[in-house]
């Protein structure tokens, strides 16, 4: 943990050096310097805070769903041939949308309120979870299987010593790769119908011409995908001891 906080100080610092360098050589008001924008923070500390509680929930909410239907679901596929050839191509059909193109429905059908946007993260982490944990599964050699066979296991044995030990480390991977887009589209869908939200406080303070206060936000933004990455490494540390082994 202490290696991983140095290199975060580390590239943290490296990255204010850049951004004064190019204030200092732009000299223009569009880009501030980091010390104007880090004591802004402060100031609206407690309305970025809000802003963020927000995000988060959304985030966590959309991920849990994705986490509650996707994981079982891939188990399921990866385990089962029949399934995995039934509902694979309706997969690969809804996977390649771009989720972003499906708002205007998502809005017309549940409003411009939480869920649209709920639905959105969910959407997006599903289709990589369900995808990363059957290929995983479906790459297991059925004589893993044998020996617990022999034992009497029954599809809960199964699941418990096989499939969740060997699809772990694919899932969190998924998830650590589709958390960014979800992040990205957060955003998006946070300038419609609403007045929480670290999408709707970096656009507002855009549109009042309030620099530091949009950079403090982008700042706080990149701070929370960090949180984010951070507890995924955690969680995959504790969950994939063996891996270490």
């Amino acid at each position: 943990m202490r290696q991983n906080l140095a290199a975060y100080l580390i590239a943290g610092a490296a990255i204010v050096f850049l951004w004064e360098i190019a204030a200092r050589l732009a000299n223009l008001p569009i880009i501030p310097e980091p010390a104007e924008v880090l004591l802004r923070l402060p100031i609206v500390g407690q309305e970025i805070a809000l802003h963020a509680a927000h995000s988060l929930w959304r985030i966590f909410a959309g991920l849990g769903l994705a986490v509650l239907v996707g994981y079982p679901a891939g188990i399921m596929l990866g385990y089962f041939p029949r399934l995995r050839k039934f509902f694979s191509p309706v997969i690969y059909l809804a996977y390649p949308v771009p989720k972003i193109a499906l708002l205007p429905i998502l809005m017309l059908l549940m409003g411009v309120g939480e869920g649209a946007k709920i639905a959105m993260i969910f959407l997006i982490i599903l289709f990589q979870v369900v995808i990363a944990v059957r290929d995983s599964i479906g790459a297991i050699k059925p004589e893993y299987y044998y020996a617990l066979y022999t034992l009497g296991a029954d599809f809960v044995d199964i699941c418990r010593e096989v499939l969740v030990p060997a699809s772990l480390p694919h899932f969190l991977t998924a998830v650590r790769v589709a958390m960014a887009t979800a992040i990205s589209v957060l955003f998006f869908t946070e300038t419609f119908g609403t007045k929480y939200g670290m999408g709707y406080f970096i656009m507002d303070a855009w549109l009042r011409v309030n620099y530091a206060d949009m950079y403090a936000g982008i700042l706080v933004l990149s701070a929370m995908g960090l949180m984010l990455f951070a507890l995924l490494d955690f969680a995959e540390s504790r969950l994939c001891r063996w891996r270490n082994d």
